[in-house]
């Protein structure tokens, strides 16, 4: 009964990320951008599974996080979405950069162990969330709420909220 309830959850989050505006494997969401992806349920027929496009690109990992820290001017690498986040650090970071009415771009990492420890080696970080401002990697959310405490976050987003 559960596996099958959240089969159907899982289908129908992405039966709706489908029907969204889709930008380099992210969806938009009320300003928030996600990555998606769907399961392999047996039930589904070959023809309707998810193909993995970045194996067939060329294109690393390595380069996906470059260009997602390059691209967005706040990444978080996080374990959920911001919408439903999967650990309470994550959900923390979150809430304090949701005070500052930027947009927030997001990968949950849960979703691909080899993301995860792509983004580690990247940031020679090993914790997570893994949050990057205007390309530069700031921290997790113990150091993002010390900077929302002291006012260094208000002033390092301040030229992002005037450019939206």
């Amino acid at each position: 009964m559960a596996t099958s309830l959240s089969n159907m959850l899982l289908k129908g989050i992405a039966a709706r990320s489908l029907s969204r505006p889709q930008l380099n494997g992210l969806f938009n969401h009320y300003r928030v951008r996600y990555s998606t992806t769907v399961s392999n349920d047996s039930d589904t027929h070959d023809d309707f599974k998810p193909s993995n496009k970045l194996e067939s690109s060329g294109i690393s990992l390595a380069n996906v996080v470059e260009k997602d820290v390059k691209d967005n001017p706040v990444m978080i690498y996080m374990k959920g979405v911001p919408d439903f986040p999967q650990c309470g650090f994550s959900s923390l970071a979150v809430r304090v950069l949701k005070q500052y009415d930027v947009s927030l771009s997001a990968r949950n990492i849960l979703e691909d162990p080899e993301l995860k420890n792509t983004v580690k080696a990247f940031s020679n970080w090993p914790t997570f969330p893994q949050i990057f401002i205007k390309g530069e990697f700031i921290g997790g959310s113990d150091i993002i709420l010390n900077m929302h405490q002291t006012g260094e976050l208000k002033e390092k987003l301040k030229d992002i909220r005037s450019k939206q």
